[in-house]
């Protein structure tokens, strides 16, 4: 069968692998080459470097509602997505014969969307998986094919849970594509009275609230963890979470530094206390708190404040203008 596969990120290459090494992969759609840090070097896409690593052709609409004609033209028999990144339109996924077959990171109709595995963890999901589906044009909500579901431990990460769910993920469509191609797979609805949704990250989900009970804290800086990661402010200092732990310890208000030590920076929540384990200051490299302490005084860092800029801008970006700038400025009226 000839396969077209179309995926982006690195979520997608346990897929492509497995699919270069057990069928006939004739070509591969990914997103543009992105400017990539403060140099804005343009970098491919993980998934385009492992199809040219094979000699597979490559093919990157910058919009593909307008720019899927060139897919249609190699005349595929089965286009297999995973992790892509653009809305497939209704003449493309419907052409090919066995039709588009999605590989998604959820157990459907839970967490249709752009971000499952990250919101997975971020709502307190003590269960996920991957599901291979047959695409329709709305949002995931396709006859489902097979799954399969696993468990989320309390330590899990994007990264962590993101790297299971890639490996279950390819095991799973080699298992099932034989089914499809020989017409005994069944289809089956979703039952749409069951379905969530899990939208795609933006900069604010990457803010810290600590007005939060601290498991959501918690739970939010394992979804986020590596990439995009959360962060907060300290003395207008922007602070990147890599990884945090829960702590026993209990403040009047929220959000103030109530502990410092190798185990990590306490921070107050609603609740309890949320410890900052590894993290990143301005300008340092990504590292354990109990290394950021031997080049600091610990009376210094106790005298940081948290403040909560990002927070109201959030919360009245709706409101005028001149609000906003007595914010900025620190204005005591304004707060």
């Amino acid at each position: 069968m000839k396969i077209v596969f179309m995926g982006t990120p690195e979520f997608s290459l346990n897929v492509l692998e497995s699919l270069i090494e057990n069928c006939n992969v004739i070509a591969v759609v990914t997103q543009p080459d992105k400017e990539v840090g403060r140099k804005h070097t343009l970098t491919m896409s993980p998934v385009k470097e492992l199809a040219l690593k094979h000699n597979i052709k490559v093919l990157q609409p910058k919009k593909l509602k307008n720019e899927y004609q060139d897919i249609i033209d190699l005349n595929p028999d089965v286009i297999i997505t995973c992790a892509y990144g653009q809305i497939l339109p209704y003449e493309l996924l419907s052409y090919p014969k066995y039709k588009t077959i999605n590989v998604h990171a959820s157990l459907l109709p839970k967490l249709r969307g752009g971000a499952p595995i990250q919101r997975a963890i971020m709502e307190g999901y003590k269960k996920t998986g991957v599901t291979i589906m047959r695409t329709e044009a709305g949002m995931d909500d396709g006859d489902m094919i097979s799954s399969y579901e696993i468990e989320i431990k309390d330590d899990d990460t994007y990264e962590t849970l993101s790297s299971k769910l890639s490996v279950i993920g390819k095991d799973l469509l080699i298992k099932t594509l034989p089914s499809i191609f020989d017409g005994t797979c069944k289809y089956i609805k979703q039952n749409e009275d069951e379905v969530t949704f899990a939208k795609i990250i933006k900069k604010e989900d990457e803010y810290l609230n600590f007005n939060d009970t601290t498991i959501n804290i918690y739970n939010k800086i394992r979804g986020l963890s590596p990439e995009p990661c959360c962060y907060f402010n300290l003395d207008n200092e922007r602070v990147k979470v890599y990884n945090a732990k829960i702590g026993n310890s209990k403040a009047s208000s929220y959000g103030k530094i109530i502990n410092i030590s190798k185990e990590g920076l306490g921070i107050s929540t609603i609740d309890g206390e949320i410890i900052i384990t590894k993290l990143q200051f301005p300008g340092k490299k990504v590292m354990e708190f109990k290394d950021y302490l031997n080049g600091i005084k610990k009376e210094d860092l106790i005298n940081k404040k948290i403040n909560y800029l990002c927070r109201y801008y959030q919360i009245t970006k709706h409101m005028n203008q001149q609000f906003l700038k007595e914010i900025e400025k620190g204005s005591k009226s304004a707060l």
